[in-house]
């Protein structure tokens, strides 16, 4: 037992769990700024229908930047909290386009494609260590975000 966290899961693979979450809290953090850039910042004949999703998609990542940091906690640790540190883990880079909506579309689909690697990659860890709490949050942010993937890939007709 005295290896074992306040919930019942090993401490040092917690702590595995918790440092990787804090690489997809640094991801969702980038991309989460990106998005507030391309919102802000879109222009051309596609203005009214991007400005909108953007601002859509902007809020769930503010909310799942939320519930990521309070897991890090519920396992025990710290959630990072400073943006350079982002930067430095982040393997989603700072947006220099933010006025082409097509760009910023296809941006939004890269940074997806990161995210979900790395929650497969969680998903798996968290299924190791039986940290349910982990699965199911992971399980959630891949089946939401594989049909963005689809959607905003009908809107580039890919």
């Amino acid at each position: 037992m005295e290896n074992l966290n306040a919930i019942g899961l090993d401490i040092q693979r917690s702590e595995e769990l918790a440092k990787k979450l804090n690489v997809l809290l640094a991801n969702y953090s980038i991309f989460y700024q990106n998005t507030r850039g391309y919102h802000w910042n879109i222009k051309g004949d596609k203005f009214f229908e991007l400005h909108l999703k953007f601002e859509e998609l902007y809020t769930d990542l503010q909310v799942k930047i939320d519930d990521i940091a309070e897991r890090i906690l519920t396992l025990g640790h710290a959630p990072q909290h400073r943006y350079s540190k982002y930067q430095d883990a982040s393997a989603i880079k700072e947006s220099q386009e933010v006025t082409d909506g097509m760009k910023a579309v296809d941006n939004i689909l890269s940074s997806l494609k990161s995210i979900l690697t790395l929650q497969r990659e969680l998903l798996d860890l968290s299924g190791e260590i039986g940290d349910e709490g982990t699965n199911a949050l992971m399980s959630d942010y891949i089946r939401e975000q594989e049909k963005l993937v689809w959607m905003y890939s009908a809107f580039l007709k890919k």
